[in-house]
């Protein structure tokens, strides 16, 4: 592909796609027009009929119209805007918490509202908060939506209304200049012709498509393009393979010196576990072929300690490592852990992440290119080109299944002469099974660390229905004013920083309320990290004792202290990231934690059964195959929420049954046709298949 071609096609030539619309999009991995045209719907809505205020159901979506009968700006401790809504059978409340005075203004009493938002019970009966709205008035037609509306996974700065916008110029370009027209050779494109049919289908479908299907994955249109998908990452993932097979592995013969005296100035003892798995992980660094190995452990098992020893294997043979995290929390702690274990020792470690200052920045780059840092931790800011090492001998990458397998081939490229490549270790807290290996692996060797550390004691799990939620407030008042600590998780379904933040921040209004003898902090993704920053130090360290936040804190986040974890809305949320959340609490020995699942009524037969599987079991394994199991319809965006692969449309588990046939397809494909293979790997991996280069 031409540098014009891609000049061309770049995302900011669509109208209205400015420099901040642009970043956004680049943040969702959308570069170019092509991309956004295959930024596919992870849900929809049915938008398509007006149900009648007297008539809508608490905790349900619905749209609505009505008169504005008044509107106001109140003080409840915090500035907050009410529109009270009639149509003839009922009133409902408009709430909102962020808004503009502009927006005040355009809520004039005698207009006309419809409204589309989940109806829930208020202080004067049926409200939508943070409804999407459009004001109207009386003598103006409004049209209905005809198809569903698609619901897409967003960012901070990148409202719906605007991406769809985006989208759906995108598919109009390609439709004008005959880009992804082609036939395809799937045989289940028949019932919409051309690629870009399917497409243009699955991102506006017809009321009347059976969602059933679309929601289980199974519809002819998404089957079809859920296996080119998996062909493409498959043949990405053995191009990559090819290109560093027979490369050797950097010498790392001699037994550390210093790794008696590490181990003993611990303030505990390895676990038989820890001991086996490190022998094993010794064994490859000694050998002359490049480690390629999967370290699995259960959350709080102690992996970062293996980390932390391969290391300073490698810089007891004069060989460089790097460690990557998928979260700047993350990569903070790491740094804070292996300065406090190597700085007496002599061992040199830096922290580079996307927050870095330009000068701290260089410094460091310099320092790395001159061989005067012995270990880097640090985020996706370390793929990039500028990032160059003197001698990197082993590669750490902390949970894994957050980067994309091209990420970490890229880091492969960072060490060696062509001819040698850095030993790679990957740890993660999510059991993988063989029928996802192929796609987000690879062949690797594994590791498992199937104990936890001495005196942990597991944490117990209850749960109760959003109809006690004022007695849960209580409780937590009450284990806080013991000086213990808690957090309460808000979870949001839609995928964005922006409604996460304005969700966490109701919660925090209605919990500082609900408590005013409780210091109470806030914590979502959309903080800027100094303000974040302080407020988990402020957690840390007592000043806080109760720590509203949402799945932001998912990985990275280590307080020992606290001991009681809230999580609002689990049946929003896979196994896997609800048993993620809980390893916050329970992280202090000989210490008893809770966690409590507060969820909506009634429950689904499948959310119901993810609870009692949590309050079951801690076990991470038992926990990761029951997920596995239970995943299926009404799941399609699973693996996005897990974080197992960097998809946009396939889900392994659930679309198994295809995963031989395109690894048969891939396979042919790469031996017979390059130039597909080629085409394939652009249309779904894109610019992601290298990072080092941005």
């Amino acid at each position: 592909m031409t540098e014009d071609f891609k000049d061309l096609h770049a995302i900011n030539n669509l109208k209205g796609v400015g420099p901040k619309s642009t970043q956004s999009l680049n943040n969702l991995g959308i570069f170019s027009i092509s991309d956004a045209a295959f930024h596919l719907p992870f849900r929809y809505e049915d938008r398509s009929f007006i149900t009648k205020i007297g008539e809508a159901n608490y905790q349900t979506p619905v749209l609505i119209e009505g008169e504005i009968m008044k509107s106001t700006v109140v003080f409840r401790g915090r500035r907050m805007l009410f529109s009270e809504i009639y149509d003839g059978t009922g009133k409902l409340t408009m709430r909102m918490f962020n808004f503009a005075m502009a927006q005040h203004k355009a809520l004039q009493e005698g207009k006309m509202i419809r409204c589309f938002g989940t109806v829930t019970p208020g202080p004067n009966g049926k409200q939508m908060i943070h409804p999407q709205y459009q004001v109207f008035e009386k003598e103006d037609s409004i049209d209905i939506e005809k198809n569903l509306t698609p619901i897409y996974p967003t960012t901070s700065g990148l409202q719906q209304n605007k991406l769809r916008k985006i989208i759906e110029d995108s598919l109009d370009f390609c439709d004008k200049n005959n880009i992804l027209k082609e036939e395809s050779r799937n045989k289940h494109y028949s019932e919409h012709g051309s690629l870009l049919e399917t497409l243009k289908f699955l991102h506006k479908p017809p009321v009347d498509t059976n969602l059933n299907e679309l929601i289980s994955g199974k519809h002819p249109a998404q089957q079809a393009l859920i296996k080119e998908e998996l062909v493409a990452h498959m043949l990405c993932a053995g191009i990559l393979k090819n290109e560093l097979k027979g490369r050797k592995g950097p010498l790392m013969k001699d037994v550390s010196l210093d790794e008696d005296g590490f181990l003993d100035s611990l303030p505990f003892n390895m676990t038989k576990a820890q001991n086996r798995v490190w022998e094993e992980i010794k064994n490859d660094l000694t050998s002359d072929l490049p480690m390629r190995r999967l370290l699995q452990g259960d959350v709080g098992s102690g992996k970062t300690l293996i980390g932390a020893l391969a290391a300073l294997h490698a810089q007891s043979n004069g060989w460089q490592t790097a460690l990557l995290c998928p979260t700047e929390i993350l990569a903070e702690q790491h740094f804070e852990s292996f300065k406090g274990w190597f700085d007496s020792i002599g061992i040199r470690v830096s922290l580079l992440t996307g927050s870095t200052k330009a000068k701290d920045r260089q410094l460091i780059t310099d320092n790395l290119k001159k061989g005067e840092i012995d270990i880097i931790v640090g985020t996706h800011a370390i793929f990039q080109l500028s990032i160059e090492f003197k001698n990197l001998g082993l590669t750490v990458i902390d949970e894994q299944h957050r980067f994309g397998v091209h990420q970490r081939f890229s880091m492969l490229e960072k060490g060696g002469d062509g001819s040698t490549s850095p030993h790679q270790l990957i740890m993660t807290a999510t059991p993988i099974p063989r029928t996802l290996a192929m796609t987000v692996y690879g062949s690797l060797e594994t590791s498992i660390i199937d104990e936890l550390p001495h005196g942990r004691n597991p944490v117990q799990t209850s749960s109760r229905p959003n109809s006690l939620r004022e007695k849960v407030i209580k409780r937590v008042e009450e284990v806080c004013l013991t000086g213990k600590r808690a957090y309460w998780v808000c979870t949001l379904i839609e995928e964005s920083d922006e409604l996460e933040a304005k969700s966490a921040e109701e919660l925090y209004s209605e919990i500082s309320d609900s408590l005013p003898r409780i210091k109470v902090g806030l914590v979502h993704g959309r903080l800027k990290k100094d303000k974040k920053d302080s407020v988990i130090e402020k957690f840390r360290n007592g000043d806080i004792q109760l720590l509203v936040c949402t799945t932001v804190i998912e990985v990275g986040v280590d307080v020992p202290d606290a001991t009681l974890m809230i999580i609002e809305n689990p049946e929003r949320l896979g196994l896997s990231q609800l048993h993620q959340l809980r390893g916050r609490v329970g992280r202090k020995a000989n210490t008893e934690s809770h966690c409590l699942l507060l969820h909506k009524e009634p429950l689904s037969n499948l959310a119901e059964e993810r609870i009692e599987t949590m309050k079951k079991t801690n076990d991470g394994f038992q926990i990761a195959e029951k997920d596995l199991e239970l995943r299926g319809a009404g799941d399609i965006y699973g693996l996005r929420q897990s974080g197992l692969m960097d998809l946009k449309i396939a889900n392994p588990i659930r679309d198994s049954n295809l995963l031989i046939e395109a690894q048969e397809e891939a396979l042919d494909l790469g031996k017979n046709d390059k130039i597909f293979s080629k085409i394939l790997v652009d249309r779904w991996i894109g610019n992601r298949v290298d990072y080092s280069e941005s």
